[in-house]
């Protein structure tokens, strides 16, 4: 069921435009230990081709068993990538889905629990990659796609992004998540 927006128009019309609630459940794991669940909601009236993206990529299961293969603390946490599943560490960070979506620039700002599109130097080159906002950077504003939030669990984030890490920010111990689509 959608939330519904009304808007006045000057001839004291009302229109009902439903805007489309995206939530979903992420389990993040270590080893057999479940470290939580971090509810996410989607933004789709600010980032609609992203939230497509992501919707799809869910329903498919192309996030399912994928590790966090970037993070840095006061900053973020970085997944997505399908190289994490069964690749070299090595390759990890470097893949993502063969489809690419263009930028989605927003007013949304990055601070702490903002969902966004990870992506190469080129800013239309989102391939599946994401990171969490776990900290405020706003340096990221206007140059990245913001396209959700967390709305629960950013200690779930908080013990990730705090995991023992390589030179490269990759954690020592693998840290897996699943995503599924939330009521």
């Amino acid at each position: 069921m959608g939330v519904f927006a009304t808007t006045d128009s000057s001839a004291q019309k009302e229109t009902k435009k439903e805007v489309k609630t995206m939530t979903y459940i992420m389990t993040v794991m270590q080893g057999n230990k479940e470290l939580g669940k971090i509810e996410i909601k989607l933004w789709p009236d600010v980032a609609p081709k992203h939230c497509a993206f992501f919707e799809a990529r869910v329903a498919e299961g192309f996030y399912d068993g994928l590790a966090f293969h970037r993070v840095i603390p006061n900053f973020m946490i970085q997944g997505g990538d399908p190289n994490t599943k069964d690749q070299p560490r090595n390759t990890w960070g470097s893949g993502g889905y063969k489809e690419k979506v263009v930028a989605e620039f927003n007013s949304k700002k990055h601070v702490r629990g903002v969902l966004s599109a990870a992506r190469t130097q080129d800013p239309n080159s989102f391939s599946g990659q994401f990171f969490l906002c776990v900290a405020d950077s706003p340096w990221l504003d206007n140059q990245y796609t913001a396209f959700g939030e967390a709305v629960s669990g950013m200690e779930v984030a908080d013990i990730v992004v705090n995991n023992p890490r390589d030179a490269g920010d990759c954690p020592l111990e693998k840290i897996t998540f699943s995503i599924v689509k939330g009521k």
